[in-house]
Protein backbone atom coordinates (compact mmCIF):
# COMPACT_ATOMS: atom_id res chain seq x y z
CA UNK A 1 0.00 0.00 0.00
CA UNK A 2 3.01 2.30 0.45
CA UNK A 3 3.59 2.48 -3.33
CA UNK A 4 -0.06 3.36 -3.94
CA UNK A 5 -0.02 6.07 -1.24
CA UNK A 6 3.17 7.56 -2.67
CA UNK A 7 1.62 7.47 -6.13
CA UNK A 8 -1.47 9.38 -4.95
CA UNK A 9 0.63 11.91 -3.02
CA UNK A 10 2.65 12.54 -6.16
CA UNK A 11 -0.53 13.64 -7.93
CA UNK A 12 -1.36 10.41 -9.70
CA UNK A 13 -4.78 8.75 -9.91
CA UNK A 14 -5.71 5.15 -9.27
CA UNK A 15 -7.70 5.33 -12.49
CA UNK A 16 -4.35 5.34 -14.24
CA UNK A 17 -3.09 2.27 -12.45
CA UNK A 18 -4.25 -0.68 -14.54
CA UNK A 19 -2.47 -3.13 -12.25
CA UNK A 20 -4.36 -1.79 -9.22
CA UNK A 21 -7.67 -2.10 -11.04
CA UNK A 22 -6.82 -5.63 -12.14
CA UNK A 23 -6.09 -6.67 -8.55
CA UNK A 24 -9.26 -4.93 -7.37
CA UNK A 25 -11.42 -6.79 -9.88
CA UNK A 26 -9.80 -10.15 -9.26
CA UNK A 27 -10.25 -9.86 -5.50
CA UNK A 28 -13.81 -8.54 -5.56
CA UNK A 29 -16.28 -10.56 -3.52
CA UNK A 30 -18.72 -10.17 -6.40
CA UNK A 31 -18.57 -12.23 -9.52
CA UNK A 32 -17.94 -10.14 -12.62
CA UNK A 33 -18.84 -11.27 -16.11
CA UNK A 34 -18.56 -9.32 -19.36
CA UNK A 35 -20.28 -10.38 -22.61
CA UNK A 36 -20.61 -8.95 -26.08
CA UNK A 37 -23.79 -8.42 -28.08
CA UNK A 38 -23.67 -12.08 -29.20
CA UNK A 39 -23.68 -13.26 -25.55
CA UNK A 40 -20.07 -14.47 -25.81
CA UNK A 41 -18.20 -14.22 -22.50
CA UNK A 42 -15.22 -11.85 -22.83
CA UNK A 43 -14.16 -11.68 -19.19
CA UNK A 44 -14.83 -13.42 -15.88
CA UNK A 45 -13.15 -12.77 -12.55
CA UNK A 46 -12.11 -15.48 -10.04
CA UNK A 47 -15.14 -14.92 -7.78
CA UNK A 48 -17.36 -16.39 -10.47
CA UNK A 49 -15.92 -19.79 -9.60
CA UNK A 50 -16.93 -19.38 -5.94
CA UNK A 51 -20.48 -18.53 -6.98
CA UNK A 52 -21.07 -20.74 -10.03
CA UNK A 53 -18.28 -23.33 -9.99
CA UNK A 54 -16.71 -22.30 -13.31
CA UNK A 55 -13.16 -20.99 -13.55
CA UNK A 56 -12.78 -17.85 -15.65
CA UNK A 57 -10.93 -19.91 -18.26
CA UNK A 58 -13.89 -22.24 -18.61
CA UNK A 59 -16.29 -19.39 -19.31
CA UNK A 60 -14.27 -17.00 -21.47
CA UNK A 61 -15.10 -17.65 -25.10
CA UNK A 62 -18.26 -19.60 -24.29
CA UNK A 63 -21.85 -18.41 -24.43
CA UNK A 64 -23.45 -16.64 -21.49
CA UNK A 65 -26.21 -19.24 -21.84
CA UNK A 66 -23.89 -21.68 -20.07
CA UNK A 67 -24.88 -20.13 -16.75
CA UNK A 68 -28.56 -19.55 -17.63
CA UNK A 69 -31.16 -22.25 -16.75
CA UNK A 70 -32.52 -23.72 -19.97
CA UNK A 71 -36.09 -22.58 -19.33
CA UNK A 72 -34.91 -18.93 -19.20
CA UNK A 73 -32.44 -18.84 -22.08
CA UNK A 74 -34.81 -17.61 -24.79
CA UNK A 75 -36.08 -14.83 -22.51
CA UNK A 76 -32.51 -13.71 -21.75
CA UNK A 77 -31.55 -13.69 -25.42
CA UNK A 78 -34.73 -11.88 -26.45
CA UNK A 79 -34.14 -9.25 -23.78
CA UNK A 80 -30.56 -8.67 -24.96
CA UNK A 81 -31.59 -8.49 -28.63
CA UNK A 82 -34.39 -6.04 -27.81
CA UNK A 83 -32.04 -3.76 -25.90
CA UNK A 84 -29.43 -3.79 -28.67
CA UNK A 85 -32.12 -2.91 -31.20
CA UNK A 86 -34.27 -0.43 -29.25
CA UNK A 87 -32.40 0.50 -26.07
CA UNK A 88 -35.39 -0.66 -24.01
CA UNK A 89 -34.60 -2.46 -20.77
CA UNK A 90 -36.86 -5.32 -19.73
CA UNK A 91 -35.35 -5.86 -16.28
CA UNK A 92 -33.96 -3.63 -13.53
CA UNK A 93 -30.28 -3.21 -14.31
CA UNK A 94 -29.54 -1.88 -10.82
CA UNK A 95 -30.07 -5.25 -9.20
CA UNK A 96 -32.44 -7.93 -10.37
CA UNK A 97 -32.79 -11.35 -8.76
CA UNK A 98 -32.35 -14.29 -11.09
CA UNK A 99 -31.49 -17.98 -10.88
CA UNK A 100 -28.08 -18.85 -12.33
CA UNK A 101 -26.96 -22.36 -13.30
CA UNK A 102 -24.05 -23.77 -11.30
CA UNK A 103 -21.49 -25.99 -12.98
CA UNK A 104 -22.77 -29.02 -11.08
CA UNK A 105 -26.33 -28.44 -12.34
CA UNK A 106 -28.10 -26.83 -9.39
CA UNK A 107 -29.52 -23.32 -9.50
CA UNK A 108 -28.03 -20.48 -7.48
CA UNK A 109 -30.12 -17.39 -6.63
CA UNK A 110 -28.11 -14.29 -7.54
CA UNK A 111 -28.60 -10.56 -7.66
CA UNK A 112 -27.17 -9.05 -10.85
CA UNK A 113 -26.36 -5.41 -11.57
CA UNK A 114 -25.66 -4.68 -15.24
CA UNK A 115 -23.80 -1.92 -17.01
CA UNK A 116 -23.15 -1.40 -20.70
CA UNK A 117 -20.06 0.35 -22.05
CA UNK A 118 -17.77 0.56 -25.05
CA UNK A 119 -14.59 -1.49 -25.26
CA UNK A 120 -12.27 -1.55 -28.23
CA UNK A 121 -15.00 -0.04 -30.38
CA UNK A 122 -17.66 -2.59 -29.44
CA UNK A 123 -20.59 -2.47 -27.04
CA UNK A 124 -20.18 -4.89 -24.13
CA UNK A 125 -22.23 -5.69 -21.03
CA UNK A 126 -20.80 -6.29 -17.58
CA UNK A 127 -22.76 -8.00 -14.83
CA UNK A 128 -21.90 -7.91 -11.12
CA UNK A 129 -23.10 -11.15 -9.49
CA UNK A 130 -23.89 -11.51 -5.78
CA UNK A 131 -24.81 -14.89 -4.33
CA UNK A 132 -28.01 -14.34 -2.30
CA UNK A 133 -28.54 -17.97 -1.24
CA UNK A 134 -28.23 -17.20 2.47
CA UNK A 135 -30.57 -14.23 2.18
CA UNK A 136 -33.14 -16.39 0.41
CA UNK A 137 -32.85 -18.99 3.17
CA UNK A 138 -33.43 -16.31 5.80
CA UNK A 139 -36.42 -14.95 3.90
CA UNK A 140 -37.88 -18.45 3.58
CA UNK A 141 -37.38 -19.05 7.29
CA UNK A 142 -39.10 -15.76 8.14
CA UNK A 143 -42.02 -16.63 5.85
CA UNK A 144 -42.37 -20.02 7.53
CA UNK A 145 -42.25 -18.44 10.98
CA UNK A 146 -44.83 -15.85 9.98
CA UNK A 147 -47.10 -18.56 8.57
CA UNK A 148 -46.71 -20.63 11.74
CA UNK A 149 -47.50 -17.61 13.91
CA UNK A 150 -50.61 -16.83 11.86
CA UNK A 151 -51.65 -20.48 12.04
CA UNK A 152 -51.11 -20.46 15.80
CA UNK A 153 -53.23 -17.33 16.23
CA UNK A 154 -56.00 -18.58 13.92
CA UNK A 155 -56.27 -21.99 15.57
CA UNK A 156 -56.12 -20.56 19.06
CA UNK A 157 -58.81 -17.94 18.45
CA UNK A 158 -61.00 -20.44 16.57
CA UNK A 159 -60.85 -23.23 19.14
CA UNK A 160 -61.10 -21.04 22.22
CA UNK A 161 -64.44 -19.75 20.97
CA UNK A 162 -66.23 -23.07 21.58
CA UNK A 163 -65.61 -23.46 25.33
CA UNK A 164 -65.85 -19.70 25.83
CA UNK A 165 -69.36 -19.59 24.35
CA UNK A 166 -70.40 -22.53 26.49
CA UNK A 167 -68.96 -20.93 29.63
CA UNK A 168 -70.80 -17.66 28.97
CA UNK A 169 -74.09 -19.42 28.29
CA UNK A 170 -73.86 -21.67 31.35
CA UNK A 171 -72.82 -18.79 33.57
CA UNK A 172 -75.86 -16.76 32.48
CA UNK A 173 -78.17 -19.72 33.12
CA UNK A 174 -76.58 -20.41 36.48
CA UNK A 175 -77.10 -16.85 37.66
CA UNK A 176 -80.84 -17.11 37.02
CA UNK A 177 -81.36 -20.65 38.32
CA UNK A 178 -83.48 -20.90 41.46
CA UNK A 179 -82.57 -24.48 42.33
CA UNK A 180 -79.19 -24.81 44.03
CA UNK A 181 -78.45 -28.21 42.50
CA UNK A 182 -79.31 -26.93 39.03
CA UNK A 183 -77.20 -23.84 39.59
CA UNK A 184 -74.28 -26.00 40.71
CA UNK A 185 -74.55 -28.07 37.51
CA UNK A 186 -74.38 -24.94 35.38
CA UNK A 187 -71.32 -23.69 37.25
CA UNK A 188 -69.69 -27.12 36.97
CA UNK A 189 -69.97 -26.87 33.18
CA UNK A 190 -68.40 -23.41 33.36
CA UNK A 191 -65.47 -24.90 35.28
CA UNK A 192 -65.07 -27.64 32.67
CA UNK A 193 -65.11 -25.10 29.85
CA UNK A 194 -62.47 -22.97 31.55
CA UNK A 195 -60.35 -26.08 32.10
CA UNK A 196 -60.71 -26.84 28.40
CA UNK A 197 -59.54 -23.33 27.51
CA UNK A 198 -56.50 -23.82 29.71
CA UNK A 199 -55.76 -27.19 28.08
CA UNK A 200 -56.04 -25.74 24.57
CA UNK A 201 -53.61 -22.94 25.45
CA UNK A 202 -51.12 -25.35 27.02
CA UNK A 203 -51.46 -27.70 24.05
CA UNK A 204 -50.80 -24.91 21.54
CA UNK A 205 -47.84 -23.60 23.52
CA UNK A 206 -46.33 -27.09 23.67
CA UNK A 207 -46.75 -27.47 19.91
CA UNK A 208 -45.27 -24.01 19.29
CA UNK A 209 -42.26 -24.92 21.42
CA UNK A 210 -42.05 -28.29 19.66
CA UNK A 211 -42.02 -30.04 23.01
CA UNK A 212 -43.96 -33.05 21.75
CA UNK A 213 -46.30 -33.50 24.69
CA UNK A 214 -49.31 -32.38 22.70
CA UNK A 215 -48.80 -35.20 20.20
CA UNK A 216 -48.03 -38.00 22.65
CA UNK A 217 -50.51 -40.79 21.84
CA UNK A 218 -52.65 -42.52 24.45
CA UNK A 219 -55.11 -45.38 24.23
CA UNK A 220 -58.44 -43.58 24.41
CA UNK A 221 -62.08 -44.57 24.48
CA UNK A 222 -63.63 -43.12 21.34
CA UNK A 223 -67.00 -42.46 22.93
CA UNK A 224 -65.46 -40.82 26.02
CA UNK A 225 -63.45 -38.28 24.00
CA UNK A 226 -66.50 -37.60 21.84
CA UNK A 227 -68.66 -37.00 24.89
CA UNK A 228 -66.08 -34.68 26.49
CA UNK A 229 -65.81 -32.66 23.27
CA UNK A 230 -69.59 -32.37 22.98
CA UNK A 231 -69.81 -30.80 26.44
CA UNK A 232 -67.53 -27.88 25.50
CA UNK A 233 -69.29 -27.00 22.23
CA UNK A 234 -72.39 -24.81 22.02
CA UNK A 235 -74.63 -27.58 20.66
CA UNK A 236 -78.00 -25.90 21.33
CA UNK A 237 -80.72 -28.59 20.72
CA UNK A 238 -78.48 -30.88 18.66
CA UNK A 239 -78.34 -34.62 19.37
CA UNK A 240 -75.22 -36.78 19.58
CA UNK A 241 -74.98 -40.55 19.16
CA UNK A 242 -71.73 -42.34 19.96
CA UNK A 243 -70.28 -45.83 19.40
CA UNK A 244 -70.30 -48.26 22.29
CA UNK A 245 -67.62 -48.09 24.94
CA UNK A 246 -65.58 -50.94 23.50
CA UNK A 247 -63.79 -48.98 20.77
CA UNK A 248 -60.40 -47.52 21.60
CA UNK A 249 -58.07 -45.40 19.50
CA UNK A 250 -54.37 -44.54 19.73
CA UNK A 251 -54.18 -40.75 19.55
CA UNK A 252 -53.20 -37.55 21.32
CA UNK A 253 -55.99 -36.91 23.82
CA UNK A 254 -56.03 -33.15 23.37
CA UNK A 255 -55.72 -33.23 19.58
CA UNK A 256 -58.46 -35.87 19.14
CA UNK A 257 -60.76 -33.83 21.33
CA UNK A 258 -59.92 -30.77 19.24
CA UNK A 259 -60.86 -32.73 16.12
CA UNK A 260 -64.27 -33.66 17.53
CA UNK A 261 -64.92 -30.15 18.83
CA UNK A 262 -64.40 -28.62 15.41
CA UNK A 263 -66.55 -31.22 13.66
CA UNK A 264 -69.38 -30.84 16.19
CA UNK A 265 -69.26 -27.08 15.90
CA UNK A 266 -69.34 -27.23 12.09
CA UNK A 267 -72.31 -29.62 12.21
CA UNK A 268 -74.31 -27.28 14.45
CA UNK A 269 -73.35 -24.14 12.54
CA UNK A 270 -74.24 -25.59 9.14
CA UNK A 271 -76.88 -28.16 10.10
CA UNK A 272 -79.02 -26.07 12.41
CA UNK A 273 -79.91 -26.08 16.11
CA UNK A 274 -81.61 -29.49 16.02
CA UNK A 275 -79.06 -31.34 13.88
CA UNK A 276 -78.28 -34.97 14.74
CA UNK A 277 -74.59 -35.88 14.87
CA UNK A 278 -73.31 -39.43 14.80
CA UNK A 279 -69.85 -40.78 15.62
CA UNK A 280 -69.20 -44.39 14.68
CA UNK A 281 -66.62 -46.87 13.45
CA UNK A 282 -66.10 -47.60 9.75
CA UNK A 283 -67.36 -50.97 8.50
CA UNK A 284 -63.82 -52.30 8.04
CA UNK A 285 -62.88 -51.36 11.61
CA UNK A 286 -59.89 -49.34 10.40
CA UNK A 287 -61.23 -45.90 11.12
CA UNK A 288 -64.16 -43.84 12.30
CA UNK A 289 -66.46 -41.12 10.99
CA UNK A 290 -68.51 -38.15 12.12
CA UNK A 291 -71.78 -37.62 10.21
CA UNK A 292 -74.78 -35.32 10.50
CA UNK A 293 -78.19 -34.91 8.86
CA UNK A 294 -77.56 -31.32 7.76
CA UNK A 295 -77.20 -29.98 4.19
CA UNK A 296 -73.93 -31.84 3.47
CA UNK A 297 -70.95 -30.73 1.40
CA UNK A 298 -70.93 -29.30 -2.11
CA UNK A 299 -68.91 -31.25 -4.65
CA UNK A 300 -66.32 -28.47 -4.92
CA UNK A 301 -65.76 -28.55 -1.15
CA UNK A 302 -65.15 -32.31 -1.28
CA UNK A 303 -62.72 -31.83 -4.14
CA UNK A 304 -60.92 -29.03 -2.30
CA UNK A 305 -60.42 -31.32 0.69
CA UNK A 306 -58.28 -33.53 -1.56
CA UNK A 307 -56.24 -30.81 -3.26
CA UNK A 308 -56.21 -27.82 -0.92
CA UNK A 309 -53.84 -27.00 1.95
CA UNK A 310 -55.78 -24.14 3.57
CA UNK A 311 -59.31 -23.57 4.86
CA UNK A 312 -61.59 -26.01 3.01
CA UNK A 313 -64.57 -24.33 1.40
CA UNK A 314 -64.26 -21.51 3.90
CA UNK A 315 -64.52 -24.01 6.81
CA UNK A 316 -61.46 -23.20 8.92
CA UNK A 317 -62.51 -25.91 11.35
CA UNK A 318 -62.08 -28.54 8.62
CA UNK A 319 -58.56 -27.26 8.02
CA UNK A 320 -57.76 -27.82 11.70
CA UNK A 321 -59.35 -31.28 11.57
CA UNK A 322 -57.27 -32.15 8.51
CA UNK A 323 -54.12 -31.01 10.30
CA UNK A 324 -54.92 -33.21 13.32
CA UNK A 325 -55.60 -36.19 11.05
CA UNK A 326 -52.35 -35.64 9.15
CA UNK A 327 -50.35 -35.48 12.39
CA UNK A 328 -51.69 -38.94 13.29
CA UNK A 329 -51.11 -40.42 9.83
CA UNK A 330 -54.86 -40.69 9.15
CA UNK A 331 -56.49 -40.06 5.80
CA UNK A 332 -59.45 -37.67 5.95
CA UNK A 333 -62.24 -37.96 3.36
CA UNK A 334 -65.38 -35.90 2.91
CA UNK A 335 -68.43 -37.89 1.82
CA UNK A 336 -72.22 -37.85 1.91
CA UNK A 337 -73.94 -39.25 4.99
CA UNK A 338 -76.67 -41.87 4.68
CA UNK A 339 -79.04 -39.33 6.22
CA UNK A 340 -78.23 -36.93 3.38
CA UNK A 341 -75.88 -34.72 5.35
CA UNK A 342 -72.13 -34.44 5.72
CA UNK A 343 -69.84 -37.32 6.61
CA UNK A 344 -66.16 -36.93 7.48
CA UNK A 345 -64.25 -40.20 7.47
CA UNK A 346 -60.87 -41.02 8.97
CA UNK A 347 -59.06 -44.01 7.50
CA UNK A 348 -55.90 -45.89 8.52
CA UNK A 349 -56.69 -45.33 12.20
CA UNK A 350 -55.36 -47.68 14.86
CA UNK A 351 -58.62 -48.87 16.42
CA UNK A 352 -59.11 -51.77 18.82
CA UNK A 353 -61.93 -53.23 20.84
CA UNK A 354 -61.56 -53.07 24.58
CA UNK A 355 -61.57 -56.50 26.16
Amino acid sequence: MGDVADFVRDGGSLRDESEFLRVLVENSSQGILTIDTDSVVLFANPSIERILGYTPEELIGSSKMTIIPERLRSAHQNGLDAFVETGERHIDWNGTELPALHKDGHEVPVSVSIRTHEYDGERVFTGMFTDITERKHREATLREQKAELEEFADVLSHDLRNPLQVAKAQLALGRHADDAAEREEFFHTVDESLDRIDTIIEDMLARARDEGEARTPDTLLLHAIGRAAWETVATRNATLTLPDGAWQVRASRSRLRQLFENLFRNAVEHGGDDVTVRVDVLDDGRGFYVADDGPGFDDDVKAEAVTGDGPIGGHYGLHIVGTVASEHGWEMRLADAAEGGARIEFHDVMLMEKE
